[in-house]
């Protein structure tokens, strides 16, 4: 209970940073991170408004998307809380830099993965830098997830291990124990559920 407690008051001072309503000042960092272990949520606020734009403009340069960037910036904190009692950081400035490169390279990475799916789906895709096209990619990418979630289960399976995963069908077959006659069926069934129903969402929206 008391965890809670003070994850949620940890929640208001990031969202009292983000309204403009907390400053960042000149802090003892040491301190703070020992406050951190104690689970005092005003320490994880005062780190949070000390760091939390120099790692906003990090993810921000690399993801050019500023929902994006604010997501890998909230869910390093977040980490960061959430290991408060099990990890000795010498260097928080480093390890919080470190963090957010990683988090934005996994982004790019699922990024790209998904751009190449949609690309054997037929779907076109610009390679503009215009804001309004990256939107569209940017819903197309979304709406492509939401279709992938909604696969049954040994279908969207399949369907993960090869377009996300890479494996072949041979691997999947052994994997799953099935025959690699049901694998290609069942990712022949994955593809046309998704190219009919990405093909819809752009007859609408695009």
């Amino acid at each position: 209970m008391e965890g809670r407690r003070n994850l949620s008051a940890a929640y208001l001072y990031m969202y009292n940073f983000n309204q403009g309503l907390l400053n960042s000042t000149d802090i003892d960092l040491g301190r703070c991170l020992e406050r951190l272990a104690a689970d005092d949520a005003e320490a994880f606020s005062a780190i949070y408004a000390h760091f939390w734009e120099r790692l906003f403009v990090i993810a921000f340069h690399r993801l050019e998307d500023r929902a994006e960037a604010e997501d890998v910036v909230h869910d390093v904190f977040m980490s960061l809380w959430a290991h408060r009692h099990c990890r000795e950081i010498a260097d928080i400035d480093r390890y919080l830099a470190v963090a957010v490169k990683y988090a934005v390279l996994s982004r790019m990475r699922n990024r790209r993965r998904r751009s190449s799916i949609l690309q054997g789906l037929g779907m076109p895709l610009s390679t503009s830098s215009q804001g309004e096209e990256r939107l569209d990619q940017k819903l197309l990418l979304e709406r492509l997830q939401g279709e992938v979630d909604r696969l049954p289960d040994r279908c969207r399976l399949i369907f993960r291990y090869s377009r996300e995963e890479g494996l072949p069908v041979s691997a999947i077959a052994e994997l799953l124990n099935l025959s690699p006659r049901t694998v290609e069926h069942q990712l022949s069934k994955a593809l046309r559920r998704l190219r009919f129903a990405l093909r819809s969402f752009m007859s609408v929206f695009f």
